[in-house]
């Protein structure tokens, strides 16, 4: 049974350049989600609570299973650039919100 799961990633100080640079694949490597069979609901980026300076992720993943998002999260090219400091993935149960089951 499909589920949703929460990433919380976290970016190590200083690598604003990085993320950047990466931005763009980064963004393309999460619009292909559906050829890694899982399906990404909702993304975007955290931001600094003074500044609004960009210092992490948030993403809501549709997978079969765990395994499918940390697959997924460890190819993603912030991953492979070295951008965050820290990740966690969390099981989630979208109730208030979700299109697909108003409440």
């Amino acid at each position: 049974m499909r589920r949703y799961f929460a990433v919380f990633a976290t970016d190590k100080p200083h690598m604003r350049e990085v993320r950047e640079r990466v931005r763009p694949s980064h963004r393309a490597y999460l619009r292909s989600a559906a050829s890694h069979g899982v399906f990404v609901r909702l993304g975007g980026p955290t931001l600094a609570p003074h500044c609004d300076a960009m210092n992490g992720t948030l993403l809501v993943i549709e997978a079969d299973g765990i395994g499918d998002v940390m697959a997924f999260v460890g190819n993603d090219p912030y991953m492979q650039a070295g951008l965050f400091e820290r990740v966690e993935v969390r099981p989630w149960d979208w109730s208030l919100g979700n299109p697909e089951h108003r409440v």
